[in-house]
């Protein structure tokens, strides 16, 4: 017994000194299993982008399918209903980007280009016109024309010309790992699609065969909520940001804004990021009307985005999402600047569900905790109420 204990104490240190020394030699080649991981990313990403767009894709793929299976007459549609759903829901999305790309993206890209080229003269009447305010205005002030002198110094041309909007789009080609990747991506998520069911019930087998029964259904059942909450907060934010950015576009049109469809765009994907993103973008797209339509348009443009922006915040946005984001605007403040400053824009975006999740988690968890004690409790009262009884029936007696 004395020899089995020993060899159980030197087996322990034994395998503390290679944690220990597994520890340190991670940390010493740091670097080398950063370029490692960086590695083993590149080549994956094209399953990365698959699985994604499977994701998204996914809701509207099975409402799709469910239509085709309804059309009980002809058995053809009926029997290759999940093939035909993919494939018109793949069509669906191949013509919204033509036409994004063939009529969004030329107008976006020449306002950008032009707008970077008369900058210094929208700048030079801005000046011009305050200038000639009476001096007793609030925009002719020392603040102001610093602020007007810093945005002056922004060399713009430098990040925003035709050879630089060639490297940016270079860039993200890169990114997504060249054109060979993106169709790996594409019939990635077409074979995740046609069989997410065989892909599921595989899992589902896994989970049954490594959990205990109640660890299975827990896990199944967090599995779905989160699942439910991450896919309406992606699906719902790139619907809302298309729907406002198309509505501020034409409500900008209307107004006369020079630009119009570039602010438009702009807000739209600003919208992605909660609460946040709309700010930014009413500062950024009124400081670019302001230099090209002057201050009166500049503030009749803010206004009405403002009420586009609320309407959307309070009727659009609500509608979209539904109840499956149910957190205090004091989280989100929280999480998107913390997000943001670790993980960029991917950060500020996906903060919020994960905040989410973290709070659904941590409500089950103290909810459990509570019920227990509740239960402790009540079994305590009940047998003092029993005793307290015996205890009378006895002086009774």
């Amino acid at each position: 017994m004395n020899n089995k204990g020993k060899l159980t104490k030197w087996l322990y240190w034994f395998l503390f000194a290679v944690a220990v020394i597994l520890v340190y030699k991670t940390l010493d080649n740091f670097s080398a299993i950063g370029a490692w991981i960086k590695n083993l990313i590149d080549v994956l990403m094209p399953f990365i982008v698959g699985l994604l767009i499977a994701y998204l894709l996914y809701i509207p793929c099975r409402k799709v399918e469910s239509l085709y299976r309804k059309t009980k007459k002809l058995k053809f549609i009926q029997k290759r209903a999940r093939g035909l759903s993919i494939l018109t829901v793949y069509l669906i999305v191949i013509i919204i980007l033509a036409i994004g790309i063939n009529f969004l993206m030329p107008i976006i890209a020449s306002s950008i280009i032009d707008l970077v080229s008369n900058i210094q003269g929208y700048y030079n009447t801005l000046m011009t016109n305050i200038e000639n305010l009476p001096d007793d205005s609030i925009l002719n002030n020392e603040m102001v024309l610093d602020v007007l002198q810093s945005i002056q110094n922004i060399d713009l041309k430098q990040y925003i010309n035709i050879d630089k909007i060639a490297e940016y789009a270079k860039g993200v080609i890169n990114v997504a790992g060249g054109i060979i990747d993106f169709f790996v991506a594409i019939i990635v998520s077409i074979y995740l699609l046609l069989q997410r069911r065989e892909i599921m019930e595989f899992f589902k087998k896994l989970g049954r065969a490594m959990f205990k029964e109640k660890t299975y259904h827990n896990f199944g059942k967090y599995f779905d909520r989160t699942n439910n909450i991450f896919f309406n907060f992606l699906a719902g934010q790139f619907l809302d940001g298309i729907i406002i950015g198309i509505i501020t576009s034409i409500a900008m049109s209307i107004i006369g804004v020079k630009y119009a469809v570039l602010l438009g765009f702009m807000i739209g994907i600003f919208n992605l990021i909660p609460y946040f993103g709309a700010i930014i973008a009413v500062v950024i797209a009124a400081l670019i009307t302001l230099l090209t339509g002057g201050l009166g348009q500049c503030l009749i443009m803010v206004i009405v985005v403002i009420i586009l922006q609320q309407i959307d915040a309070n009727i659009i946005n609500p509608k979209i999402l539904g109840n499956s984001l149910k957190i205090s605007p004091l989280l989100v403040i929280f999480a998107v600047p913390v997000g943001g400053a670790y993980f960029g824009f991917w950060g500020m975006f996906l903060s919020v569900p994960i905040v989410a999740v973290i709070k659904l988690l941590l409500t089950d968890y103290i909810e459990y905790k509570n019920s227990l004690q509740n239960e402790e409790v009540w079994t305590w009262t009940e047998g003092t109420l029993q005793k307290v009884q015996k205890l009378k029936q006895k002086g009774h007696s």
